[in-house]
């Protein structure tokens, strides 16, 4: 099992962002966290990425927990950083190399992986970037290099994709791109967040919700019913209740908050 989370507490400075938050997610799952802006998703995933350690509770990763003495032992942090690979939703972070082509070798090179051109032509090819494969990365836009982001991770062939709001930055038609490819890898556990539900479905089966200044999760189930939960979503944050009046009746409606 890729991952166990158990009664995991985690503040950012004073301030409690998740507090008992416990769930499991096996080998080749796709789960979508879905929760506003400010409920702990992108502090969720830097936890699963062994970047932020509880101040309680565990995480574990194929049993093992990601602890400081676990994560320094070079054996270990050299498996998990060649199997886990996270999508920071600022992609800036992750960009520091002079060309798009040095940016999607790193990791490979970083981890003594063969055949290094051949996986940055590949995976510059997947996400149409070989035409920049020879500009600075601060020179692209938002959307290209969320793409020559996500080329760099895929190039480690990662078991593990942690992607935090992977679709934000990208147009509709890319958006949509890289959900068929993430649907079409094999055994590869896919945890992504996301506040838009318009995605939910189609990032994975299985939603995780989540929701400010609440202890555990929401909901853990099934995210096709989830996104049909108006109760959920309005306890969540992600909709509200609007009210209409039509001459003396009055009724209401859920609208949605899915804007990226």
């Amino acid at each position: 099992m890729p991952y166990e989370v158990t009664g995991l507490r985690l503040d950012l400075g004073d301030r409690p962002v998740l507090r008992d938050v416990t769930f499991s997610v096996s080998p080749g799952e796709r789960v979508v966290l879905l929760g506003v802006n400010g409920c702990g998703k992108t502090t969720l995933l830097k936890a699963l990425d062994g970047l932020l350690i509880p101040g309680a509770g565990s995480v574990r990763y194929g049993g093992v927990p990601l602890e400081p003495g676990r994560l320094d032992e070079p054996a270990f942090r050299r498996r998990f950083r060649g199997e886990v690979a996270l999508l920071f939703q600022n992609v800036d972070a992750m960009l520091f190399n002079p060309s798009v082509a040095d940016e999607i070798a790193f990791g490979p090179r970083q981890l003594g992986l063969p055949d290094v051109e051949a996986r940055v032509a590949r995976w510059a090819d997947a996400f149409d970037v070989g035409r920049l494969l020879d500009r600075p990365p601060f020179e692209l836009s938002g959307g290209e290099k969320k793409r020559v982001a996500l080329a760099a991770l895929m190039a480690i062939d990662p078991r593990v994709l942690l992607l935090d709001e992977p679709t934000a930055s990208l147009d509709p038609a890319w958006a949509a791109r890289l959900v068929d490819l993430l649907g079409r890898l094999q055994g590869v556990t896919v945890i992504a967040s996301t506040h838009n539900l318009s995605v939910v479905e189609e990032l994975g089966a299985r939603a995780i919700l989540l929701a400010p200044g609440r202890a555990g999760t929401l909901y853990d189930g099934p995210a096709q019913a989830l996104v049909r939960s108006g109760p959920l979503l309005v306890a969540s944050g992600l909709a509200h209740l609007h009210p209409h009046r039509h001459g003396r009746a009055e009724h209401a409606h859920f609208h949605v908050h899915d804007a990226e």
